[in-house]
């Protein structure tokens, strides 16, 4: 262990663990930060190049950080698998940089219910998403104007066009499945379990880990064999996603005009950003909650 290792006592070694931390985490608000318009540019620049889908901002998924049994509460930590963990979001471009985490929620709240808890939905303006551009998210995520998620295949009656939409967008939506699975490459203890006694610390520990693995990108310091991880976060249930669904009307209007057009330009081989730019942000209305 550490304090063998040093020759320090556990309370000295934990006091050292929490002002690293703290420190860390204090950085947050400079290396977790929402892309600005050059920055989102670039991404959905980057993520039409590689898979061919329009205008993506970022992608969000939820993982979980198994922990403890904490002593209080405990039965709100437990997760669909049955294990005690902490709920992490996590927003990423397309370098696998995280834009925005939120890791304040207990294991057994599903990924709608901590992304209505989390600040996402007061960013729905010009200013964080410009250009009419989005999150991907996979089923666990309702459909919004903000965010597109694959069509429901449940009844085995997709279209071609709906098909290729879900293809097209499940493939970008790799990029947070191989940023979390960075994420816990290089921190062990967010893959297997974290020893940590005050779930009011965690967060705190979480997000600054978050912190590291931006500095890490930004140093193009990237890991070899990372294993992309299994689906882990808490399936949502459909009732469950409709309870929460503000904006549907528009996100199924917009869902549709780039089904469209993604299946035209798969018909004539055309790959034109500014056609699909202009054909649905003309048809956009103002969102709010």
């Amino acid at each position: 262990s550490v304090c063998h290792r040093f020759n320090i006592g556990r309370a000295t070694a934990w006091r050292a663990h929490r002002k690293v931390c703290a420190a860390i985490y204090s950085l947050a608000d400079k290396f977790i930060k929402w892309p600005n318009i050059e920055e989102a540019q670039q991404t959905w620049t980057d993520v039409q190049y590689k898979h061919k889908f329009p205008k993506v901002l970022g992608a969000i998924d939820g993982t979980h950080i198994r922990i403890q049994k904490p002593k209080e509460h405990a039965e709100n930590y437990v997760n669909q698998n049955g294990h005690y963990s902490i709920h992490l979001q996590a927003v990423c471009d397309s370098t696998l940089k995280f834009i925005h985490c939120y890791a304040e929620q207990p294991g057994s709240m599903n990924n709608m219910c901590v992304f209505w808890l989390s600040d996402i939905p007061s960013m729905y303006t010009e200013k964080f998403f410009p250009h009419d551009s989005h999150l991907i998210g996979d089923a666990g995520y309702a459909l919004q104007k903000y965010i597109m998620v694959p069509y429901d295949n449940n009844d085995n009656d997709m279209s071609e066009a709906q098909i290729n939409f879900n293809e097209r967008l499940c493939s970008a939506h790799v990029m947070i499945k191989e940023a979390i699975s960075y994420l816990k490459g290089r921190f062990r203890s967010l893959e297997d379990k974290l020893y940590m006694k005050r779930t009011d610390l965690i967060p705190e520990y979480i997000i600054a880990c978050c912190v590291l693995h931006n500095i890490c990108i930004l140093h193009g310091d990237f890991l070899d064999n990372i294993v992309i991880a299994e689906k882990d976060n808490n399936p949502t249930m459909k009732d469950d996603i409709e309870t929460f669904t503000p904006g549907k009307e528009e996100g199924i209007e917009k869902r549709n005009t780039l089904t469209n057009m993604l299946n035209e330009r798969v018909k004539f081989n055309i790959f034109d950003n500014i056609a699909i730019e202009h054909s649905y942000s003309r048809r956009s209305v103002p969102f709010s909650l």
